[in-house]
């Protein structure tokens, strides 16, 4: 028979079934425990064990569930106590177990049957239809459009921009809504830096009353701190800042050696212990969020990321959006990796089109269905996630402080060879040819194993399993515009469906949060790049083009001399009218400019005001290096005001790209 599949965005799914598995007591008898073991490959669970006690004790009580596709030809193995006795007419016969192997689809649906028998108890299994075989009774969206919530935001949000921008300009008349421009503000990561950075740059374009400009706002690393934290306010972005701005600067500048405390140590065990029973695999990065908690806030932070939607309900903030990466053993980060975001309504992998409810992020899923939902995660292990400096590898380091990864990918990568000629009839577009697969031997196994293992990922259920491609996924324009992969063009392998997603900071890959603000979908107009990084503030720009350019994805080209890349300004603009969809850049990196003479854009500083203006931000011995998680009072202002001032004194590059923007959408629509 047909099975669907739900891929991609299409309404199809595939048949689940439920095996329920029971133990009929048949005589009490006194005696040790006995352990059945049973499986069902390619299952939501996998393998299930049930214990038999002494005076008849059955544990689990109930029946034993196994979830399955129907279609997959699935068998139930079974691995029974001594002295059994199966049926030959339900069951075939394992040489190897000496027990038997239930071929499932050769089971009556919803009738039971007995597969074994002993002294004790008899075997009983029933298959049933779990009766929700159609897209709509899915847990999961599935589609490349974005969600209904965030769709009602928009319409929201625009009112709020049309109004912000006619303030700003002057305008006469009210803008229609297809001249008001989607603006969007992208970040980089930095640690304690990028987190007050973004303050001093929210603060900057407030003053300027072109933060209700904004439509988005997204950020990875130690951006999402601020992020996180403002959007506990529901309004804050209609407030002042300098509350929120306090309460930071009080937690970056104070002592942190608490985090290592006795009491502190039994919070995190007790939590940590508290995550496992509730069903998480915990890890170390789950440590070092309950640490970013302490050091961020005063005491135990509850929020959670689908509390921040009350910030969106009436439009009233840009909608936030957090990226990470997900990655899998054995492959570097250049190899494998696929954009995962996190909005308040939502989490997914764009490149495949498939979101679940932020509600239901770490709770189990299988074919598309929520089989087992777990409470949602506490806000500080996200941020864990999101910025952790624990999820390295060596082929990472090596990269940092060499040019290229080639030499050791050369001892490290599958070899695969192109073996087809060329083809007598012609192919189909989504027919792969013909490869020779030389896997690696023990030597480079090994030297991969050292090279790519991390030394700790943020591990979370995969809502993936279970899920197939179809046939001609490769001709899907939506996945290939993220197709960046080593295991794209093998779909076995791509599909493996590991039970959890294993995700690390995005920054790992390229520090920058644009990824999901490039989808086609949200129609971005202009982008404020707000770059924070500790590194070279150009070499993060470059990458994140190269790779845009290769992806086919609408980015404008970057053309620094070699004079701005030794000596960068505060602000630069870039566009390509040409290439449809290609948004406005506006790269603000966060450098020491004029802001050494000048407190305030036009006003110069006096002799004793010149100290105000030094800050060193790149030196090995900088106070705001990456690691540093704590700052002076003194250090943190200069660095908020610095972030505030390259804002206020490029205000008219700003209202530049805002204007070009309005004009190209009403020629547009010409």
């Amino acid at each position: 028979p047909f099975s669907q599949i739900p891929v991609l965005g299409f309404s199809q799914c595939r048949e689940l079934c439920c095996l329920e598995v029971e133990v009929a007591e048949k005589m009490q008898q006194k005696s040790s425990k006995k352990e059945l073991s049973l499986t069902v490959k390619g299952s939501f669970e996998g393998t299930q064990d049930i214990m038999l006690g002494p005076d008849g004790a059955v544990c689990p009580s109930g029946p034993t569930k196994f979830h399955y596709i129907k279609y997959a030809e699935p068998t139930l193995d079974v691995m029974l106590p001594k002295k059994r006795r199966y049926h030959p007419w339900t069951c075939k016969y394992s040489t190897e177990t000496g027990s038997p192997v239930v071929m499932l689809n050769s089971l009556p649906m919803g009738k039971k049957t007995t597969i074994a028998e002993e002294k004790r108890f008899d075997l009983n299994v029933t298959a049933q239809s779990c009766n929700c075989s159609c897209h709509q009774d899915l847990d999961m969206r599935f589609g490349f459009n974005l969600c209904s919530e965030e769709m009602t935001f928009l319409g929201k949000r625009k009112k709020y921009v049309a109004s912000a921008l006619k303030n700003v300009f002057h305008l006469q008349q009210d803008l229609q809504d297809f001249e008001v421009p989607v603006v969007a503000i992208i970040t980089t990561g930095g640690g304690l830096k990028s987190m007050t950075g973004l303050y001093g740059s929210l603060m900057g374009l407030k003053k300027l009353n072109l933060l209700d400009c904004v439509t988005y706002i997204s950020g990875l690393s130690g951006t999402t701190w601020t992020m996180a934290n403002l959007y506990r306010d529901a309004y804050w972005s209609q407030k002042d800042l300098d509350s929120h701005i306090g309460e930071a600067q009080k937690q970056a500048t104070k002592c942190k050696m608490g985090c290592f405390s006795m009491d502190r140590m039994k919070y995190y065990n007790k939590q940590l212990c508290q995550r496992k029973e509730e069903g998480y695999r915990t890890s170390f990065i789950d440590l070092w969020g309950l640490m970013i908690e302490y050091l961020l806030n005063d005491g135990k932070d509850p929020h959670r990321l689908s509390d921040q939607q009350e910030a969106l309900c009436d439009g009233q903030n840009p909608l936030p959006i957090y990226v990470s990466v997900s990655v899998r053993d054995s492959y570097s980060t250049n190899d494998f990796k696929e954009w995962v975001e996190f909005t308040p309504y939502e989490v997914g992998l764009p490149k495949y089109g498939a979101f679940v409810r932020t509600e239901n992020f770490g709770s189990e899923f299988f074919m598309g269905r929520l089989l087992k939902k777990l409470p949602e995660s506490r806000i500080c292990y996200l941020q864990g996630m999101w910025s952790s400096i624990f999820s390295v590898n060596l082929l990472q380091i090596w990269g940092l402080s060499h040019s290229s990864e080639d030499f050791w990918k050369r001892w490290t990568q599958d070899r695969i060879e192109e073996v087809d000629e060329d083809p007598v009839l012609p192919t189909r577009p989504h027919e792969l040819r013909t490869r020779m697969y030389t896997p690696p031997g023990p030597l480079s196994s090994a030297l991969r194993g050292a090279l790519t293992d991390r030394f700790s990922v943020a591990q979370h259920h995969n809502f993936l399993k279970g899920y197939q491609l179809h046939n001609s996924y490769l001709e899907n324009e939506h996945f290939c515009k993220w197709k960046d992969t080593v295991l794209d063009s093998r779909p076995n392998q791509l599909m493996q469906n590991p039970d959890h997603l294993g995700m690390i900071d995005a920054g790992f890959f390229i520090n920058t949060s644009s990824a999901p603000l490039l989808r086609p979908q949200r129609e971005v107009d202009v982008i404020i790049y707000l770059s924070y990084t500790t590194g070279s503030h150009t070499l993060t720009l470059d990458k994140a083009c190269k790779y845009y350019s290769e992806q086919k994805i609408p980015f404008p080209k970057i053309s620094l001399s070699e004079e701005d890349k030794k000596n960068l300004k505060e602000c630069y603009l870039f566009q390509d009218s040409d290439t449809p969809g290609c948004p406005i850049v506006i790269f603000l990196p966060l450098v020491n400019d004029t802001f050494r003479e000048y407190k305030a854009p036009g006003v110069k500083r006096c002799c004793s005001e010149m100290e105000g203006g030094q800050l060193d931000l790149t030196s090995c011995v900088s106070p705001y290096c990456m690691f540093s998680v704590r700052y002076t009072d003194e250090n943190y202002r200069r660095l908020l005001n610095l972030s505030e001032y390259n804002i206020l004194n490029n205000s008219q590059t700003i209202m530049q790209a805002l204007q070009i923007a309005m004009q190209r959408r009403r020629q547009n629509m010409c």
